[in-house]
C-alpha cells in the first residue's frame, strides 16, 4: 500500500510538472495585451525569410521578450518549415510575401493569386493557419494587385535600407531616429547585419519607452481593410 501510495504521489507530481510546463509555453506563445492607443507602440517587421539565420534571430527576441511580424517567401518556407513552426509557436504572426519574391504588377490576376496561393499553402502546413495579411515585393502594387490579394496589404513607415546598407551600426540608428508611436519597421533577416543590430534596435527603442507588438496588435481592437495598403498606425497613439 506504502509503495502504491508512493507511485501515485510520484505520477501526480510529474503530471503537475507538465501541465505548468505547458501553461507556461502557451502563457510564452501568446503575445501581451497591449493598448497601443494608449503606449508608444512600433512593430518590427522581417522580410524575405526563413533563412538559416532566422534561428538566431528568433533567440534574440525571445532573450528579449519581443513580439515580430515575418513575411515569408513561400520557397524559403518550403526549405525551412520548422523555422517557420517556431516562429508562429512563440507568438510572432506570420504574413505572406509572395512565393519567389517577383514584381507583382508585371503579373496577371491569375499569377497573382498563385504566389500568394502557393505561399499561403507552405504556411498552412507549417504552422496550420493561413495568414491574413501581405506584403508586396519591393512595395509594388497595383489594383490587380491589391484585388488579387483578397487581405491586408501592409508595408512600412520606416525603411532601414538595410538590403542596401549592410551595416550594423547604421541600422541600429536609423531605427532609433526615425521611428514614432505607430511606426512599423522594415527589416530584412537573410542579412547578417540586420540580425545583428535587432538587440541594440530593441534596447535603444526600450530606453524610450517603447513596445514591441505585431502587426495586428498594432493596430486592434480595429481590423485593417482588404485590398487597401497600410504603412502605420501613428494617429492612433493618444497619450
Amino acid at each position: 500500500m506504502h509503495r502504491r501510495l508512493v507511485t501515485l504521489a510520484i505520477t501526480v507530481a510529474l503530471c503537475g510538472t507538465t501541465l505548468a510546463a505547458t501553461a507556461t509555453s502557451a502563457s510564452a506563445a501568446t503575445p501581451l495585451a497591449v493598448d497601443c492607443r494608449r503606449v508608444k507602440c512600433v512593430a518590427l517587421t522581417f522580410d524575405d525569410g526563413p533563412v538559416t539565420d532566422t534561428q538566431r534571430l528568433l533567440r534574440i527576441l525571445k532573450d528579449q521578450n519581443v513580439k515580430a511580424t515575418f513575411y515569408l517567401v513561400g520557397k524559403n518556407v518550403q526549405n525551412h518549415p520548422s523555422t517557420v513552426r517556431a516562429a508562429a509557436l512563440a507568438g510572432h504572426q506570420i504574413g505572406n510575401h509572395s512565393w519567389d519574391h517577383a514584381n507583382l504588377t508585371n503579373l496577371s490576376a491569375a499569377k497573382v493569386k498563385s504566389q500568394l496561393s502557393r505561399t499561403d499553402t507552405a504556411i498552412k502546413q507549417a504552422t496550420g493557419k493561413k495568414p491574413t495579411t501581405f506584403r508586396a515585393p519591393y512595395g509594388a502594387h497595383n489594383a490587380t494587385v491589391r484585388n488579387a490579394a483578397g487581405r491586408p496589404l501592409v508595408h512600412w513607415s520606416v525603411d532601414t535600407l538595410d538590403w542596401k546598407y549592410r551595416d550594423t551600426a547604421r541600422i541600429i540608428r536609423t531605427v532609433k531616429a526615425e521611428t514614432r508611436p505607430g511606426d512599423i519597421v522594415l527589416l530584412h533577416d537573410i542579412h547578417k547585419t540586420t540580425v545583428n543590430a535587432v538587440e541594440g534596435i530593441i534596447k535603444g527603442l526600450k530606453a524610450r519607452g517603447f513596445h514591441f507588438v505585431t502587426v495586428d496588435q498594432l493596430f486592434a481592437p480595429n481590423q485593417l481593410p482588404a485590398g487597401k495598403v497600410t504603412y502605420h498606425n501613428r494617429g492612433a497613439y493618444r497619450p
